[in-house]
C-alpha cells in the first residue's frame, strides 16, 4: 500500500482541500502517513500570497527534500500555479501541480509509478474559468483530533483587487452546489466533527441555483454540529440580513473576520477595494451593537505604494474607532502580473520604503495588542463555553488543556496531577474565566 503524507502552508481553504485529495487518494488505495513514517509520497501545499509566504515554502521544500531523500515531492497550490518555473529550479521536486491539476489522482499514480518523464509537469495557466473542484475535510486536520473540520464552499474571486493575485492562481468566482455542501457537512458531523469552519477564497459571492450565502446558512444551520463558523467575509456583505441571520442563530458563532486593509479612503480607492470607510465602519459597528459577544478581526495592509504618513496616521485613528477584537498587521508585498505591480513599474505609484513599512507594522501591532487585551479582558469572571482541542500547551512547566470559545477567545485549563492520559479533546464544557496571561491567552478552571 503507497503511503501519502502532506504537508499545508497558507490559509484554510488550503487545509481543506488538502483534506480532499488525501481522502480521495485513500479511496484509490493510498494510506495517510506521516513524513516521520517514511511516506513514498510527500505532497507540499503552497500559498503565493505574500513574497514572503513564497519564501517560506522554498525553504519548507528544501528541508524537506533534504531530509526524506528517499520519498517523491508533489509541489502543489497557489505557488505552483502561479510560478511554476520558479519552483523548477529546486532540485529534488518530482511534480509541480496548479490549481486544477492537484486534484486529478492520475499524477500522483503517475509520479510513483514512473510515468513522469521530467521532474517538472508543466501546469495549465488557464482552464479554471468554468470547473469548481471540491474540499473539504472528513479527516483530522491540523491537529484538531476531530474537533474542528473545513468545508470548501466557493473558489475563486472577482473583485479585481489591484494587489492580489487570487484571480490568476484560481479563477473567477463559482460557488460548489449547495446540496452537496449540506450533504458534506452531514458526514462531517456523523464523522464526530463539533465544529465545521466554511471556507473559500470570498464567500460572501456565494451564489449557486439562485441560492446565496444566507440561505445556504440556513440549510446549514439544520446540520447537527455544535457550531458553524464563517472563515472571512467582505464587508459589504455584512448588511442587516446577514446580521440578524447571525444574532439569531444557534449554531453559527459569533466571530466574524471582516478585512479592512486600509483605514484610508485614498487608499482603499487605489486598492481597487469595494468599499469605503464609512461603509465599513456602519457594518462592523451594526455587527458589534446586534451581535452579542461577536468577536470581530480584521486584516490591515502596511505600506501601500503612494501610502503617505497622513494615510497612515488616517489609518492608525479609524482602527482606534472600531469594535474591533483583534488585528492581522500584514506588509503589502507588489504580486507579480497585478495591476499594482504594473502600476509601481511605470512609477505611477511609489513603493514605501523598506524601513517605513516596518515602522509603520510595529505600531499598527502595537495597535492590536491593546485592543485585543481590552476585548479579552471584557471576559474576566465570566463563564464561557469552550470547546477543547489538544493538550500539548505548557506555561511554566505546567500541562494545559487548549480550546476556544464560540467568538474565538483561546482558553487554557489547566491540568496538572490528572494524567498523561487525561484529555478533554472533543469536549465543550463551561469554564469559568481568571485571568489574562502576558500572551493574551485567557487562562480559566472547569465548572464540570
Amino acid at each position: 500500500m503507497k503511503r501519502v503524507a502532506a504537508v499545508t502552508l497558507g490559509c484554510k481553504l488550503n487545509y481543506a482541500e488538502t483534506s480532499s485529495i488525501l481522502e480521495s487518494l485513500c479511496s484509490q488505495g493510498w494510506k495517510q502517513s506521516s513524513i516521520e513514517e517514511g511516506a513514498e509520497l510527500i505532497i507540499i501545499h503552497t500559498c503565493a500570497v505574500t513574497a514572503q509566504a513564497e519564501k517560506k515554502c522554498r525553504q519548507k521544500i528544501r528541508g524537506i527534500i533534504r531530509n526524506n531523500p528517499d520519498s517523491r515531492i508533489a509541489v502543489i497550490g497557489c505557488y505552483a500555479q502561479l510560478n511554476p518555473d520558479a519552483l523548477s529550479a529546486i532540485k529534488g521536486i518530482d511534480a509541480i501541480l496548479g490549481s486544477k491539476e492537484k486534484f486529478a489522482i492520475k499524477w500522483y499514480d503517475d509520479i510513483m509509478a514512473g510515468a513522469v518523464s521530467l521532474p517538472l509537469v508543466k501546469v495549465s495557466q488557464h482552464g479554471l474559468k468554468d470547473a469548481v473542484y471540491p474540499g473539504y475535510s472528513s479527516t483530522s486536520v491540523e491537529g484538531h483530533d476531530r474537533t474542528r473540520a473545513f468545508l470548501k464552499i466557493q473558489d475563486g474571486c472577482d473583485s479585481g483587487c489591484s494587489y492580489c493575485t487570487i484571480p490568476l492562481i484560481r479563477g473567477r468566482s463559482r460557488s460548489l452546489p449547495p446540496d452537496e455542501i449540506v450533504a458534506r457537512a452531514m458526514i462531517l458531523a456523523s464523522s464526530g466533527y463539533r465544529e465545521i469552519v466554511l471556507t473559500g477564497v470570498n464567500i460572501g459571492d456565494y451564489l449557486e441555483n439562485g441560492i446565496g450565502l444566507p440561505e445556504l446558512l440556513r440549510r446549514l444551520e439544520k446540520v447537527p454540529v455544535s457550531r458553524i463558523r464563517i472563515s472571512s467575509i467582505e464587508p459589504d456583505v455584512v448588511d442587516s440580513e446577514f446580521i440578524e441571520l447571525v444574532a439569531n442563530s444557534k449554531t453559527i458563532v459569533p466571530h466574524l473576520h471582516i478585512p479592512l486593509q486600509s483605514g484610508s479612503d485614498r487608499i482603499l480607492k487605489a486598492m481597487r477595494r469595494r468599499y469605503d470607510t464609512a461603509l465599513y465602519r456602519e457594518r462592523v459597528s451594526g455587527v458589534a451593537a446586534h451581535i452579542s459577544d461577536c468577536s470581530i478581526g480584521a486584516d490591515v495592509m502596511v505600506g501601500f505604494p503612494g501610502e503617505s504618513e497622513e494615510d497612515f496616521l488616517q489609518i492608525c485613528r479609524f482602527i482606534e474607532e472600531l469594535p474591533l477584537a483583534y488585528l492581522h498587521v500584514f506588509s503589502c508585498s507588489i504580486r507579480p502580473g497585478t495591476a499594482l505591480a504594473r502600476q509601481t513599474a511605470s512609477r505611477e505609484l511609489i513603493a514605501v520604503a523598506p524601513a517605513e513599512i516596518a515602522r509603520r507594522s510595529r505600531v499598527l501591532n502595537d495597535l492590536g495588542r491593546r485592543k485585543e487585551a481590552a476585548f479579552k479582558e471584557r471576559y474576566i469572571g465570566t463563564k464561557c463555553m469552550v470547546l477543547f482541542e489538544e493538550c500539548r500547551q505548557e506555561i511554566n512547566g505546567i500541562p494545559q488543556s487548549c480550546g476556544y470559545s464560540r467568538n474565538y477567545l483561546r482558553v487554557l485549563v489547566d491540568r496538572a496531577g490528572r494524567g498523561e492520559e487525561y484529555s478533554l479533546v472533543g469536549k465543550e464544557l463551561p469554564v469559568l474565566i481568571e485571568r489574562l496571561d502576558e500572551d493574551l491567552n485567557l487562562q480559566g478552571r472547569l465548572l464540570s
